[in-house]
């Protein structure tokens, strides 16, 4: 059969497993992630491993998009507000997790590379699925400005430090006489040419945006530069979720009306592609492998979720925050979905040529992540709710965009 027509199926399994999810009050993302797994090898085996490997450009397209709306919402002006204590916040729930997963992982393993990129993926959150729940119930306040703060650029932290980790694993699995630095060449040289792309597209695509209004103009425009950037960043072997971020970024903050004319078309256009993005990742989990995952899945949840916790609550104190940032923030940031499931994906492509050692790391991380993923986007939520309303911040706005 062509590919287009499994393609229509999963859009449209997937839109029947978000309907069912939203029916059970969980995220849709648990609905596409769970039509995923049923069509995979692990059940019906209708999206095969074969096939699944020829769809790999959906996932670039989802990333990319992901990449560059969460660069759009970064506003120097919102950022300038919240004062140099945000960016401490980040930098302690960040490695925080990273830490605590690393710790927790290797004490089981005793396998350096396996800690250093089950870390690795702990920091990553997932904006949408925390931004979802503060416009639901409409909060305004200082934990939810800090909210939109965090899950914003701890994604791109969550990229570079990624980058580094895979740098380190990659020395540790192949054991060769090359020094630490030569393997760490290629993070730098990737995290600056894909800010370098980034910024250049940026402002490119801010420049030619400015002066269109008619909305299928814009949409295609802004589509151009995205998959332009991808299709760069990819060539040059960059992180095309970094060089994406910094395109919203530099759009967002140099061509703010602009910009925001882009988000409006692009969201027409986004949930399929999401659809599809989210249905691979759920086909790639294997459930024959998951009791060999078991202790370590539960391993992982429990320390990236104590590391963020504390974390946050620890990067709070020394800034300085308000109480209810220092109390409340590390529980609204719990969600993980795009960006880890993104990286994870990357990760398998990077390791499963790189010996046994590789493919084991590879099976670990895809299957440990999709399930986790499962937990996190649904207890994520549900603590965001919590959250803000301990602090008292809901429905105190009128709306939010």
């Amino acid at each position: 059969m062509d590919t287009l027509f499994f393609i229509g199926v999963m859009i449209l399994s997937g839109f029947i497993g978000g309907k069912i999810s939203n029916r059970f009050k969980f995220p849709a993302v648990v609905g596409y992630l769970i039509a995923g797994l049923i069509l995979g090898p692990s059940f019906l085996n209708f999206l095969n491993l074969s096939l699944l490997n020829s769809l790999g450009i959906f996932n670039d397209i989802a990333l990319a998009l992901v990449a560059f709306i969460i660069g759009s919402e970064m506003r120097l002006g919102v950022l300038r507000k919240m004062g140099k204590g945000i960016i401490t916040i980040i930098l302690s729930e960040s490695f925080g997790a990273f830490l605590l997963v690393f710790i927790g992982v290797y004490l089981l393993t005793h396998k350096l590379y396996v800690a250093l990129i089950f870390g690795a993926m702990a920091p990553a959150s997932a904006p949408a699925g925390t931004a979802v729940v503060l416009q639901e119930y409409k909060a305004k306040g200082p934990l939810t400005d800090a909210l939109y703060a965090v899950v914003g650029l701890d994604d791109g932290l969550a990229i570079m430090i990624y980058a580094f980790a895979a740098a380190l694993a990659k020395l540790s699995i192949m054991d060769s006489g090359d020094s630490l630095l030569h393997f760490l060449k290629g993070p730098i040289i990737e995290i600056v040419g894909a800010i370098s792309v980034g910024t250049l597209v940026g402002i490119l695509l801010g420049y030619t945006l400015r002066k269109l209004r008619n909305k299928k103009e814009v949409l295609s425009i802004s589509l151009a530069g995205v998959m332009i950037c991808t299709g760069v960043a990819k060539y040059f072997h960059f992180s095309l979720i970094l060089a994406n971020l910094t395109v919203g970024m530099v759009f967002a903050n140099l061509y703010l009306f602009a910009n925001r004319r882009s988000m409006e078309t692009i969201s027409f256009i986004s949930l399929p592609i999401y659809t599809i993005f989210f249905v691979i990742a759920g086909a790639h989990l294997q459930i024959k492998l998951l009791p060999t995952m078991g202790v370590l899945g539960i391993l992982y949840i429990i320390c990236r979720s104590l590391g963020l916790i504390g974390g946050a609550s620890i990067g709070a104190t020394i800034s300085g925050a308000a109480p209810v940032i220092r109390k409340y923030l590390g529980l609204g940031i719990l969600s993980q979905a795009g960006v880890a499931i993104g990286l994870a994906i990357m990760a398998t492509r990077e390791f499963t040529f790189m010996g046994e050692s590789g493919k084991t790391l590879a099976l670990m991380v895809i299957n440990t992540i999709a399930a986790t993923t499962i937990v996190f986007e649904v207890i994520g939520p549900i603590a965001t709710k919590f959250a803000i309303r301990k602090a008292g911040e809901i429905g105190k706005s009128k709306s939010r965009i």
